[in-house]
């Protein structure tokens, strides 16, 4: 039976819609700017390849980082490195 259809022996139907599926877990990258190297910042903002964050976030630049905080992952990681492995700060698109 359609749930569109009414029941036998009833005068109405009702359309049970299914609920939608959220999910929190990956939009935390969304908020934040991510540290990249330098040379993929460049490499994608010529030809529009993605870039991969040292959270390993992957993603196509295109906003201005300095509106975002940095990372919280991507700024320990940077941190831990010995001489910041000339890692540049990144924008997030999404």
């Amino acid at each position: 039976m359609s749930t569109l259809e009414p029941e036998r022996g009833t005068g109405t139907g009702t359309l049970v819609e299914p609920t939608p599926q959220t999910s929190h877990g990956d939009g935390d990258h969304e908020r934040f700017a991510h540290y990249v190297q330098k040379d993929k910042i460049m490499a994608s903002a010529l030809d529009g390849t993605p870039v991969v964050a040292l959270c390993g976030k992957v993603w196509v630049p295109g906003r201005d980082p300095k509106k975002y905080p940095v990372c919280p992952m991507c700024k320990e990681i940077y941190e831990s490195m010995s001489g910041g492995g000339g890692e540049g700060k990144g924008g997030d698109k999404k």
